[in-house]
């Protein structure tokens, strides 16, 4: 049973994320929130297996309540629902520390498998979005150098030398956006060898989860859009 908290400023639509997840046997819905100051405390009492989390919200919103959320050390993961395909929140949502973005409108099927990947310690982002929001992630990153973000990536961050050059290939590969299958089928591995060298990966470099690995070799400069690797991918 995977234990819900639903934060959303529109009590029609807590009301329909809460029919939708009472209707699955797999779920229960342990409260609602309007805002994110109250979505931080009902997250800190309740504690929730995942965090159903709206961007816009008056007062705090969804960004500061995630950022809040993750900084507690609270084990409820947060899945960052927007209206808007391209938010120009839900990067900044994701560097918080929430483990996945999906659309209001996904399917309601959609919306549960991402419930149960993110209450899994996976991550999850809309399949449709995935390169255009890393795209716009990447936007919002520094330049590492004054050459621009062509720079070479920066190999001597600790993170990266403790991992080994397999396990640094497959970062490369999550942060194109691979997934466990394409990079199995890429490096000629199994795919429960590419879930083993996912978990050290994210134990190495001190990730939550997927998407963070993802953003801290966009980050690093391991991974770029639209780079000619991931073109051809």
């Amino acid at each position: 049973m995977t234990t819900v908290l639903i934060v959303d400023d529109q009590p029609l639509q807590r009301l329909g994320f809460r029919m939708l997840l009472e209707a699955n046997p797999d779920t229960e819905v342990v409260g609602e929130a309007g805002h994110g100051g109250e979505a931080v405390r009902m997250a800190a009492e309740l504690r929730p297996d995942v965090i159903l989390m709206d961007v816009r919200m008056p007062g705090m919103d969804g960004i500061e309540a995630t950022r809040r959320v993750v900084a507690a050390g609270d084990r409820s993961r947060v899945l960052i629902l927007t209206t808007f395909d391209l938010d120009e929140y839900a990067h900044e949502a994701l560097r918080a520390g929430a483990s996945g973005f999906l659309l209001k409108d996904a399917h309601p099927e959609e919306l549960l498998a991402g419930i149960r990947a993110v209450a899994s310690g996976d991550a999850v982002i809309a399949p449709a979005l995935t390169r255009r929001l890393l795209d716009a992630y990447a936007q919002h990153l520094p330049k590492h150098s004054p050459e621009g973000p062509e720079a070479e990536p920066a190999t001597d961050d600790p993170r990266i030398r403790s991992l080994t050059e397999r396990e640094r290939e497959i970062l490369v590969a999550m942060g194109r956006g691979w997934t466990n299958g394409e990079i199995a089928e890429r490096l000629f591995l199994s795919e429960s060898t590419v879930k083993t060298h996912v978990g050290r990966v994210l134990a190495k470099v001190g990730a939550r989860d997927r998407i963070q690995a993802v953003i801290l070799a966009y980050d690093l400069g391991l991974a770029r859009p639209n780079s000619p690797e991931q073109e051809s991918t």
